[in-house]
C-alpha cells in the first residue's frame, strides 16, 4: 500500500508539476496541415471570414475561402476562432535579463561607451522560463537588443523555439543601438557641493557625446569608401551595414531634440533610422513621414514625458502616427510584464484611435517591415514562414485573448509554460 502512494505521488508530479526543462522545441515540418473554418486576420488590414490556411513545409501555401482540406494532410477545425500572424516584440532584453532585480540573471551590457562589435544573439538564452509565457500570448518572434553606453551593439531577431541562439537566429545582427544622451536640463539639487566642482550642464555633455560618436561614423564611414574596409578594427566593422543599408540605426530617445539629433545623423550619413521610444513623436509626426524614419513606441501603459501633456497621450500616439502615415510599431519593455502586454498595448491604441486591424498590424506586419523581416513574416499571406496563432477571442481584448494553438514556421508549439505548471500546482494543493 506505501509503494502504490509513493508511485501514484510520483506520476502526478510529473503530470502535473514536470518541469519547464521537460519542454522541448518542435520538431521540422515536413508535411501538410490545414487550419479551416477560421476567421483569418491577414495582418495587412484584411479579414477573411471562414477561410482557410494551407501550410506545406513550413510556408503558408493558400489563403483563402475556397481551399478545400484534402487528406493529403493534417487538419485543424477552427471554427469560432481567430487566426492570426504570429505576434513580435520589436525590442526587448529576453534571454539576456531572467530576473530584473537579480544581477547574476543579466547579461545585456557590456563596458565601455563605443561597442557595435558586441552581438546580443550569442547571450541569447533560450531556456530562460519568461520565453513559454511569450508563447502562450501569442507572442512568436522578438528583437532582441543589447543596452548599455552610447553604442550598445547589434540587436538580432529570434524566433522563440529553439535549442540553441543558433537555432533561434531569425535576422542576426540586423539594427545597431544608439542610446541618445538626455538633452533635458534637470535642475539637481544635491549636484552642487561647497568647495566641489561646478555642476556639468547635462545639455553640453549630452552634445558633446553626440560629436564622439558623430566622430566614431565618420571614422567609419571613411574606412568603407577605402579599399582596405576596417580589416583589423572590429568596431569599424560592425558597422558597415549601416553603410550599404543592410543594418539599421536603432536610436533610443524621446523627446523632439533627441529626435531632431538623430534625424540630423541619420541624413549627414544616409542611415535608415528607426525611433525606439518616440513618445513625443507624435509632435513631429510629418517630419518623420518626410525622412521615412520609422518609430518603436516601447512603452505606451505610462505617463507622458512633458506634464503639459494630457494624460493619456501615449495611448493617442499611434492614432497620431497613422495619420500622418508613419511607419510605426508597438512593443511592451515593461520590466514587469516583459513583453506578455504587447497585444493589450495594442488593444489600448485601438481604443484610442486606431481599428483594431491598424492595432495588428502594428504588432505583426508593421514590425515586420520595420525590423527589415517583412518578406519572411508579419502576415498570413503566400510564401511567408508559417508563424501563426490560433486564439478563441480577440487577441487584443484580455479577457477574451486565450491562445489555443501556435505555430513557428509550421511547427506547432507546446504551449506548457511555467506560469500554467504552478497554476496546475496550486489547483492541486488546494484540491480545486
Amino acid at each position: 500500500m506505501k509503494r502504490l502512494i509513493i508511485y501514484s505521488s510520483f506520476l502526478l508530479l510529473s503530470m502535473v508539476g514536470k518541469a519547464q526543462e521537460n519542454i522541448y522545441p518542435a520538431k521540422e515540418n515536413k508535411g501538410i496541415t490545414y487550419i479551416t473554418n477560421a476567421t483569418i486576420h491577414v495582418g495587412n488590414g484584411q479579414v477573411i471570414q471562414n477561410g482557410t490556411v494551407k501550410i506545406k513545409n513550413g510556408k503558408i501555401e493558400q489563403v483563402g475561402t475556397s481551399i478545400t482540406a484534402g487528406s493529403d494532410g493534417k487538419t485543424v477545425n477552427a471554427s469560432g476562432k481567430h487566426v492570426y500572424p504570429g505576434l513580435i516584440l520589436s525590442s526587448t532584453n529576453l534571454g539576456l535579463v531572467e530576473v530584473n532585480s537579480v544581477r547574476a540573471t543579466e547579461d545585456q551590457r557590456e563596458l565601455g561607451e563605443l561597442n557595435p562589435n558586441i552581438h546580443a544573439l550569442v547571450a541569447y538564452n533560450t531556456d530562460s522560463k519568461v520565453i513559454g509565457t511569450l508563447k502562450s500570448n501569442g507572442i512568436l518572434l522578438a528583437n532582441i537588443v543589447p543596452q548599455g553606453g552610447l553604442i550598445s551593439g547589434a540587436s538580432s531577431v529570434v524566433q522563440l523555439d529553439a535549442w540553441n541562439w543558433e537555432d533561434a537566429a531569425y535576422k542576426t545582427d540586423g539594427g545597431i543601438i544608439f542610446n541618445m544622451p538626455s538633452m533635458i536640463n534637470r535642475p539637481n539639487r544635491f549636484a552642487e557641493v561647497v568647495g566641489g566642482p561646478p555642476p556639468v550642464d547635462p545639455v553640453k555633455r549630452a552634445l558633446e557625446q553626440v560629436d564622439k560618436m558623430k566622430s566614431f561614423f565618420s571614422e567609419a564611414r571613411a574606412s568603407y569608401n577605402g579599399s582596405n574596409y576596417a580589416s583589423t578594427n572590429l568596431k569599424l566593422n560592425a558597422v558597415k551595414g549601416l553603410f550599404d543599408k543592410s543594418q539599421k540605426l536603432y536610436v533610443n530617445c524621446n523627446t523632439v531634440k533627441e529626435m531632431l539629433v538623430a534625424i540630423d545623423i541619420a541624413k549627414e550619413y544616409g542611415f535608415d533610422l528607426v525611433i525606439m521610444g518616440g513618445s513625443e513623436s507624435y509632435l513631429i509626426a510629418d517630419l518623420l513621414k518626410q525622412n521615412n524614419v520609422a518609430v518603436v513606441l516601447t512603452q505606451m501603459h505610462s505617463l507622458p514625458t512633458s506634464p503639459d501633456d494630457d494624460v493619456d497621450q501615449p495611448y493617442k500616439t499611434p492614432a497620431a502616427l497613422q495619420k500622418a502615415g508613419v511607419l510605426f510599431a508597438i512593443t511592451d519593455e515593461d520590466g514587469q510584464t516583459r513583453g506578455r502586454n504587447l497585444s493589450y498595448n495594442a488593444g489600448t491604441a485601438a481604443a484610442y484611435g486606431l481599428s483594431k486591424e491598424q492595432a495588428l498590424s502594428a504588432i505583426t506586419l508593421n514590425a515586420a517591415k520595420v525590423l527589415g523581416i517583412a518578406d519572411k513574416t508579419g502576415s498570413i499571406e503566400v510564401g511567408k514562414d508559417a508563424n501563426i496563432v490560433i486564439a478563441d477571442g480577440d487577441i487584443l481584448d484580455m479577457r477574451s485573448s486565450n491562445v489555443s494553438s501556435a505555430y513557428i514556421q509550421g511547427r506547432e508549439l507546446n504551449l506548457t509554460d511555467k506560469h500554467k505548471q504552478l497554476y496546475e500546482r496550486y489547483k492541486y494543493k488546494y484540491g480545486l
